[in-house]
Parts: structure tokens; C-alpha cells; sequence
């Protein structure tokens, strides 16, 4: 079975869909793995590398697609590499299925079995191949780091000869993935940290993360069956603003990660809350890519609000390509195993398997999850 890799043509990637180690582990099981060229320069990795694991290195990406029986790759391919696809071949990837309609048309027309790297499941099972959770865990550690960098003061308090300097105050919007690891991470680098969830179950990680837990009583809340925050009522997100308000004046850092699956992220801070907070601030807005939690910021820009500085860039875990590629390389390569089969060498897809269910949106000339196919109607 031949698995295609193709070299990411976003403007703004740096990540790569596989590394040499998860090629040899690819031919080790059976499969003949082809490289597009100059797929890992990004991170520093020469076509070399990728031959001596394994990998044959094609120049030629139409004929590569064209030969492939499985296609990894990570941003969603463009209408032309669908197009260069042969029919019945495997695609792995993100492909914002609640967003992509068209693109699901198009690969069902070419009966591609399509499976959704946003979709599978948080379940013990698919902890390896959860490329959300491991992106999003490195998401939050960049954010921390943006913001020390363009906060006018440290993050620890110091003592020294001209007086003791107090720590910086961080104030953490959303205790998931992301969340949890801007929560260790500022705890690290020794600022005071705050965190906020609509979820009350995650008051324990945050304490054990050294965070103090924020309650602000907004209702009746809960979580989906995919383990994300549902999505709160108008109402609910009056009472959070308000609440929340009084922790943002005192803050020096706000780092907002509020995602609600397959929407568009909630406006949690708004100008007024914005105008309250000292001069010198900075907001992280990591939800800017689905709509933004802050009023005022822009998708890869960085704007000044009365002093206060929102930051509101995309792809963080980008800004780290090296260690995404290889947590995203191995997502991968679970997904795979998962369903290889030792005896015909060949990824096989069970549809009734449970991560085949999440996961795949398009099979045999159809878009088989439920989910869009309701979304559709």
C-alpha cells in the first residue's frame, strides 16, 4: 500500500505532516511511504532523512497524489489536490468539516474516505491520535510565551538591591487543553495565576497546576459528549463578563481559550471590559481563528486598545514546528496502526469501529457522518 506525504502549501505552515522516525515505523509494518520533496525543510529535515527511514522522495506532486492509495497530510487539501486524487484513496488531515461543505461534496463525488483529524474522539482509546489535544496543549505554551514577550515587565517576582518586584498576574479564560498548559506554564515562569471555566470539574487541575480557581455562578452548565464547554445563553454570558471584569482590572496578562466545537468562539471579553484593564496589558486571544473572544482582535494582527495590547494570532503551535510536527507525525501514526491490517499489509476501514465513526466524514460515494449529514439538511 503506498501513503503519500505532501509538503504543506499554506503560506503560513511551518509544521510537516510526518517525520522520518514515523516513516520507519510506517515501512516497518508494511507500507511504502512516498515523500513529496522537500517536505521537511521547514523543520530542518533534508530529503536524505527521509530516505534513509524509509521513504521514497517524488518531485513530481500530481503523479504523487495520483499514485497514492493514502494520502497524510495536515491542512485540508485545496480543490486541485482533490482533484489529482484518484478514486477510493485515503485522506487523513484537518478538514474543518462544519465549515467545508463544499470540500465534502467533492470528496465524496470522488468516493475518497476522508477521515477529520478535529474529529476524533476523546476517548481512552484515541488519546494517541488526538492531534487536537496535542496541538492545543502546545498552543497554550506558546501563548504564554507571546505574552511574556511583549508584557512591558517579568513574569517572577525578584528580590534585589533596589527593592522587590512583584510577580506579574496572569488571568486564564477557558481550563481546557490549552488552557491547563498556559496555566503551567505561566505558573512556571513564577507570575500569579487565575483561571476561569463554565466547567466546575476542572477546578481540581487547575489547583494542582499551582492556578486559584475563579468561580463566577452563571446557571446550569456542562460539557459535550467531546468534552468541550457547552455553549452558554446570552444571558449566561452577561453574568460571566461581569464577573470576570473585576479579575481582568487586576490582571497584567489575559489569555482567552473559550472554543465551542464546530461554532463560532463566544465573545467572552468586550470593549468595556477591555478599556478597564491597566495600561501595559496584554490579552492573548487564541480563539481568533473561530470568531475571536475579545472585541477588537484580528486574525494576525496586533492591536492596541487605550494601552491594553490584544494579540490575536493563528497556527501558534506552528510557532513551535518542530516539536507539533513530530506530536501531529504521531497522531498519525496511531491512526494508521489502528487500522492496519498485519496480514494483507493495508489500511483497512471498519466502519462500526468507534473511531472510524467519529472520524470519518466521507466513505464509498457518500458523507457518512451523521453529524453533517444533519448539518446539511
Amino acid at each position: 500500500m503506498k501513503i503519500a506525504v505532501l509538503k504543506e502549501d499554506h503560506p503560513e505552515e511551518l509544521r510537516v505532516p510526518l517525520v522520518p522516525a514515523s516513516v520507519n515505523k510506517l515501512v516497518d509494518i508494511g507500507a511504502e511511504v512516498l515523500v513529496e520533496s522537500k517536505t521537511g525543510v521547514t523543520i530542518g529535515v533534508a530529503d536524505e532523512e527521509y530516505q534513509t527511514a524509509g521513504a521514497s522522495i517524488i518531485t513530481d506532486r500530481k503523479g504523487l497524489l495520483n499514485e497514492a492509495d493514502m494520502v497524510l497530510r495536515l491542512n485540508r487539501p485545496s480543490e486541485e489536490d482533490v482533484a489529482m486524487l484518484r478514486e477510493e484513496t485515503i485522506l487523513v488531515s484537518y478538514l474543518d468539516p462544519f465549515n467545508q461543505g463544499r470540500l465534502l461534496d467533492k470528496l465524496a463525488a470522488k468516493r475518497i474516505s476522508a477521515f477529520s483529524m478535529e474529529m476524533i474522539p476523546r476517548t481512552t482509546l484515541a488519546q494517541k491520535m488526538d492531534a487536537l489535544s496535542s496541538q492545543a496543549s502546545l498552543a497554550g505554551y506558546v501563548a504564554v510565551i507571546m505574552a511574556a514577550e511583549k508584557l512591558n515587565r517579568i513574569f517572577p517576582m525578584m528580590t534585589t538591591p533596589s527593592g522587590t518586584i512583584p510577580p506579574a498576574r496572569v488571568f486564564v479564560i477557558g481550563a481546557g487543553v490549552a488552557g491547563l498548559q498556559a496555566i503551567a506554564t505561566a505558573k512556571r515562569l513564577g507570575a500569579i495565576v487565575e483561571a476561569f471555566d463554565t466547567r466546575p470539574v476542572v477546578e481540581e487541575q487547575v489547583r494542582s497546576l499551582g492556578g486559584r480557581f475563579v468561580k463566577i455562578d452563571v446557571g446550569e452548565t456542562g460539557e459535550t459528549e467531546q468534552g468541550y464547554a457547552q455553549q452558554l445563553t446570552d444571558e449566561q454570558l452577561a453574568m460571566q463578563r461581569e464577573g470576570m471584569a473585576k479579575h481582568l482590572e487586576k490582571s497584567d496578562v489575559a489569555i482567552t481559550t473559550a472554543q465551542v466545537f464546530g461554532r463560532k468562539a463566544p465573545l467572552i471579553i468586550n470593549a468595556d471590559m477591555v478599556s478597564r484593564m491597566k495600561p501595559g496589558s496584554v490579552i492573548i486571544d487564541m480563539a481568533v481563528e473561530t470568531g475571536g473572544n475579545v472585541e477588537g482582535s484580528v486574525l494576525n494582527q496586533v492591536v492596541d486598545k487605550n494601552g491594553v495590547t490584544i494579540m490575536g494570532f493563528g497556527a501558534l503551535p506552528a510557532r513551535v514546528a518542530v516539536d507539533a510536527s513530530q506530536m501531529y507525525s504521531s497522531n498519525l501514526t496511531h491512526l494508521v496502526t489502528h487500522f492496519w491490517d498485519e496480514e494483507s499489509k493495508r489500511f483497512l476501514i471498519d466502519p462500526e469501529d468507534d473511531i472510524a465513526k467519529g472520524a470519518l466524514v466521507t466513505h464509498q460515494g457518500e458523507i457518512c457522518n451523521e453529524m453533517f449529514k444533519k448539518e446539511r439538511i
